[in-house]
């Protein structure tokens, strides 16, 4: 059977394309071969599973070790009954050591202990036991909570100081975060902190995301083995949209080679890219709809909100900037701030916020399409004033995030718009905008967004300032400037509610539309 790009469960190299698992963690075997104990921490969906399931079948084909992956999760729904937690992680332990190890490497029977030392009592008998020093990856250490947690790492902790006769040579906790972040309910910060149960860790790593080499590396995989070429330019695009984030790299992959380019002998172009693209935001996946759904927690929303709007964040603890950071839904970028993660998350973040008002958009008649299905500029700035007029106000009650709710309803409204088209996003961090770019049918409308706030002056100069170079920056002549008043003394929606052209200082012809 042909080999295909995976986007469900770990990656089987037999059965799905798949890069050097160690290239993006090489201080690994250093460690292991120190005897270290060390954290994992990675956002979910960049291949931490499948990474050190590989690891764990090469160190035992090695001969060295015996190394194998295990999984905690299974102790999750036991948060305070440390005996339920530890026999169901000990119970998928002994089938995962089945799948994965050889008859004479199988751990013994687990030995009778109390609850709070069976997960101890395992490592310690398996240790003696073992012919070869035993090297154990704990998966999804995180899924634990509270008692559960705490337990498990303070045991693991009791354990390290017998090492290597009587427990694991080394040991790895693989997770979303860094141990001290782990949550627990006790506690003032409902975090582990520097008085973390696990103070025996050496290191702690994470995973990047893939190279653009590495991403250009597993397209042409596909090509090997079906012939079908990638075009440098559908690399190129690829990688920028997705900045190589490893699930978003193979979903692509994958609707481009089975959904959208099923023939091998047709090239995948650029077009062929976005067009995945498109369907990977509409479809919005298990992974991309759990890491959205983050978006309603308070110290999500307290770094994204202000973000959207294009203002700085306030004072954001140090902890809910990692834990954002953990999820991946932002980065670092190369100058040091924090940036979306993706230009996919991007997109993705502003869909799923606008979703609840564009579920209760009324219906609105296509009348800004030409008869052959282009768009009428004219006639959609019409469309525009006429809805924002009847239903603009009334809807900044649906948006979930108040700061950007003028922002939520205009990109509602402009969903129903591009039908077949699509929506880019910037977001000017700190410079108070948003920047759109409306594409349909062969058009390029040019959006940006102010906000008249309480105490501030017209942005109005400053506005047309920065499409000026918004504009010039994407080769087009004219554009639209939108300017929300949200000021409490603002006049009526009526006296206020209207669009003018105006001069940019480069010369450039928008339209001003206030609202």
């Amino acid at each position: 059977m042909a080999r295909s790009f995976n986007t469900a469960g770990p990656n089987d190299p037999a059965d799905h394309y798949t890069l050097p698992v160690m290239a993006r963690l090489p201080d690994v075997r250093r460690l292991i071969g120190k005897k270290r104990y060390f954290v994992l921490h990675a956002p979910r969906q960049v291949g931490k599973t499948t990474t050190l399931l590989s690891l764990g079948r090469e160190l035992t084909a090695e001969g060295r070790y015996v190394a194998v992956l295990l999984p905690v999760e299974q102790g999750a729904p036991f948060p305070d009954d440390l005996g339920a937690a530890e026999l169901a992680i000990l119970e998928s332990w002994r089938g995962w050591t089945a799948a994965w190890l050889p008859p004479e490497l199988q751990p013994p029977p687990w030995p009778d202990a109390p609850p709070g030392s069976r997960l101890s009592a395992a490592l310690r008998a398996w240790a003696e036991t073992a012919p070869r020093p035993l090297v154990v990856f704990l998966d999804e250490i995180d899924a634990l909570q509270d008692n559960a947690l705490i337990s498990a790492l303070r045991q693991i902790r009791a354990g390290y100081p017998t090492r290597p006769g009587h427990f694991p040579w080394s040991l790895a906790l693989i997770g979303l975060r860094d141990v001290r972040d782990y949550e627990v309910a006790s506690g003032s910060s409902g975090r582990l902190g520097t008085a973390s149960p696990f103070n025996i860790k050496a290191e702690s790593l994470t995973m990047r995301n893939f190279t653009s080499d590495e991403v250009a590396e597993l397209y042409r995989q596909h090509t090997s083995e079906t012939g079908q070429v990638f075009l440098p330019e559908a690399v190129e695009r690829a990688f920028y949209l997705t900045q190589g984030q490893p699930w978003l790299v193979n979903a692509l992959g994958q609707q481009l080679t089975e959904v959208l380019v099923q023939d091998p002998t047709q090239p995948i172009t650029a077009d062929h890219v976005e067009q995945a693209k498109e369907i990977l935001i509409r479809r919005q996946d298990t992974h991309l709809d759990s890491l959205m759904d983050r978006l309603k927690e308070p110290r999500v929303r307290a770094i994204i909100e202000p973000m959207l709007a294009g203002s700085t964040p306030g004072h954001v603890p140090e902890d809910d900037r990692r834990f954002v950071l953990d999820l991946g839904l932002l980065r670092r970028s190369e100058l040091g701030g924090l940036t979306v993660a993706n230009p996919i998350y991007r997109e993705i973040i502003v869909r799923a916020l606008a979703g609840a008002t564009r579920d209760v958009l009324p219906q609105i008649p296509a009348t800004w399409l030409t008869p052959d299905g282009r768009l009428d500029r004219e006639a959609l700035l019409r469309a525009f004033l006429d809805f924002w007029r009847q239903h603009g106000e009334p809807l900044l009650a649906s948006a979930p995030y108040h700061e950007i709710a003028p922002h939520l309803v205009l990109m509602a409204f402009l969903h129903r718009v591009v039908n077949g088209g699509s929506i880019e996003r910037e977001y000017a961090i700190g410079r108070g905008r948003m920047d759109l770019i409306v594409r349909h049918r062969g058009e390029t409308l040019a959006i940006e967004i102010k906000v008249w706030r309480p105490a501030e002056t017209d942005p109005l100069e400053e506005g047309l300032e920065q499409i000026d170079g918004y504009l010039a920056g994407l080769g087009l002549t004219n554009g639209w400037l939108v300017i929300f008043d949200r000021r409490p003394d603002a006049p009526p929606l009526a006296e206020r509610l209207s669009a003018a052209p105006a001069t940019t200082p480069g010369g450039r012809q928008v339209t001003l539309i206030r609202a």
